[in-house]
């Protein structure tokens, strides 16, 4: 016969099982299923405090967040990252300097670097336009539909594909704004 386990009292309750350890119940608290997520918010907390901004502050961040100031810096950018490219891209074709009324002359030195300047130029004014027309459209549908998403930019881009399409006709305007527009959700997408 198995021997049970010994009672205090022939006949009497059985004692309460030990209180857990001590540290099981932190364990339990810290990493088991008692664990309750916190999230940090510091705006839960009363936020982190700073000093009052100044009047010159304030109209510094107005005018920053302005169309005007977002479309020219767009327009800047694009004018040094589309001369950039023109240059890179002159540099590595094999026609530059070419003249073809003489096609066994080796092009000199001076007359590549026109063509490099040239083409720098013509990419950077293109880029210039670009970059404004979307940065300027996208900040009109912001200021429009009141909200900052992924929507803004697909639409702006459709409207800046479709504008610059469309001096070729109808169908290159559908297809630049289609075009303009999955090419803006990607870059929005991996933006984000």
């Amino acid at each position: 016969m198995a021997a049970g386990p010994p009672s205090s009292a022939p006949g009497g309750p059985e004692p309460p099982p030990p209180p857990p350890l001590q540290y099981s119940l932190l364990l339990q608290h810290l990493v088991g299923e008692q664990r309750r997520p916190r999230s940090w918010d510091p705006a839960a907390l009363g936020g982190i405090p700073g000093p009052p901004k100044s009047e010159e502050q304030k109209m510094v961040e107005r005018a920053m967040e302005s169309c005007t100031f977002k479309a020219a810096l767009a327009c800047v950018g694009g004018f040094v990252l589309g001369g950039a490219f023109g240059v890179f891209t002159a540099g590595i074709d094999t026609n530059v300097g070419f003249d073809p009324k003489d096609p066994y002359r080796t092009p000199t030195a001076k007359e590549v670097l026109k063509d490099m300047g040239q083409r720098g130029i013509s990419y950077a004014k293109n880029f210039a336009i670009v970059g404004a027309m979307f940065s300027c459209t996208e900040c009109v549908v912001e200021s429009y539909r009141g909200k900052s998403d992924w929507k803004n930019s697909v639409i702006s881009g459709c409207i800046t594909g479709g504008a610059i399409g469309f001096r070729a006709g109808l169908k290159a305007g559908v297809i630049g704004c289609g075009g303009f527009a999955a090419f803006s959700a990607a870059i929005d997408y991996y933006l984000r």
